[in-house]
């Protein structure tokens, strides 16, 4: 993860953000490439599929049909209320659209909750290994991120007992990513009506409940927070268009909150964005409302390569890899090779080519292991795999005994 260098005439909050590593790995393994190296990319969570035909045409109508001004900084309407409609129809949530705000994108809706609801010195509970803009957002807040360890042993499901020695009179939120990035790890219904159990008895404390990936789950199906009444008001629910309908570039994302956190969230994109691309929220609308079998097709995909990719990792002596139950990423334990996850990842791509994710970058609790996207051909994967295996062999004779 690239540290954020502090110059004197620099405000020191900007200096507590962080980078987010797959794209600094990216532009590392784009300099490889032009320098001639053959690189098989796996650091970056972006779908390999094009944007369904129905949500293209949906733009390129609504272009000509004059969205192309401003729109209003909540969302128009049309798509508000179909988010509403979604979330009932597949998170089990009762909302309005009155309780939903659409954004630039995933990221704002973490950015906005921290700006929104984290003063200083009140403690965020987040994933660890997790997406690293978690802490990011904490720390720019000035809140005091508090990291939950999610662990191979427990299939980077929820520690009941961790979780609860780790609130605090000052505990102000809490984070939940189900599907997990880097993990691939789902916190089931049981997980979440434990972790709501806990919850109950102090109203003080909101959740972040991040369910960009619900709809890619393999084994099992996703459960809101959100779902359960007593929490509705309490959670925010944040989901987008990149991951489920291979929109990344599009930038459109939303949250599900309660009505006084959504005014607010209001005043930030008035002052920052001012609303999100006009013909894009039409595209949204299309996406929720129109056919979802683009989306059960890339879900079947990405199973098959899932599981070719997670039985031929562990084939590979000396690596261990958990099965996945979500997102599209594998997160193996490159532990007994003896070098850190950074430096494990870094020698793959100078030596071999391969471009993926140090464990580190997403937290300290992801030491010895490596994320790989397998949003990627499995033509790629199976490359990938043949040096990853080459690789590892040369690791294993140079920490033999002479």
């Amino acid at each position: 993860m690239s540290e954020n260098t502090s110059v004197s005439y620099i405000a020191d909050r900007v200096t507590r953000l962080q980078g987010e590593s797959a794209f600094a790995i990216l532009s590392k393994a784009k300099a490889l490439e032009e320098q001639g190296m053959d690189v098989i990319h796996l650091e970056i969570g972006q779908p390999d599929f094009q944007t369904p035909d129905n949500i293209m045409q949906a733009a390129t109508k609504a272009m000509s049909d004059g969205y192309t001004g401003y729109g209003p900084t909540l969302g128009y309407n049309e798509l508000r209320q179909a988010v509403a409609d979604y979330a009932k129809k597949y998170k089990n949530i009762d909302t309005t659209m009155d309780n939903v705000a659409i954004v630039p994108g995933g990221k704002p809706t973490m950015f906005f909750t921290m700006l929104t609801l984290v003063k200083p010195g009140e403690e965020v509970i987040y994933p660890n290994p997790g997406f690293p803009i978690y802490e990011s957002c904490i720390k720019f807040a000035q809140g005091v991120p508090v990291p939950l360890p999610l662990t191979a042993e427990n299939d980077f499901r929820l520690d009941i007992e961790k979780f609860k020695s780790l609130i605090t009179p000052k505990t102000k939120l809490v984070i939940i990513n189900s599907p997990c990035n880097p993990t691939g790890g789902v916190f089931d219904k049981e997980d979440i009506l434990a972790m709501a159990d806990v919850l109950k008895d102090r109203p003080d404390i909101f959740i972040l409940s991040d369910e960009i990936y619900d709809r890619l789950i393999f084994d099992g199906q996703p459960f809101s927070i959100a779902s359960l009444p007593e929490f509705r008001d309490r959670t925010l629910v944040l989901d987008g268009f990149s991951k489920t309908y291979a929109m990344t570039g599009w930038r459109i994302g939303y949250c599900i909150a309660n009505t006084d956190i959504i005014k607010q969230f209001e005043m930030i994109m008035v002052n920052s964005v001012s609303c999100v691309c006009s013909f894009t929220q039409m595209a949204g609308v299309e996406a929720l409302t129109g056919p979802q079998d683009s989306v059960e097709e890339m879900k079947t995909e990405f199973k098959k390569r899932r599981d070719w990719l997670v039985d031929a990792l562990n084939k590979i002596e000396g690596i261990k890899c958990r099965l996945p139950k979500g997102a599209f990423y594998a997160f193996p334990d490159i532990s007994s090779f003896g070098l850190t996850s950074r430096e494990f990842a870094d020698r793959l791509l100078d030596e071999e080519g391969v471009a993926l994710a140090w464990g580190t970058s997403f937290g300290e609790y992801g030491e010895g292991y490596i994320r790989i996207s397998y949003a990627t051909s499995l033509e790629n994967l199976k490359e990938a795999v043949k040096r990853i295996e080459r690789f590892t062999k040369r690791l294993r004779n140079e920490i033999k005994p002479a």
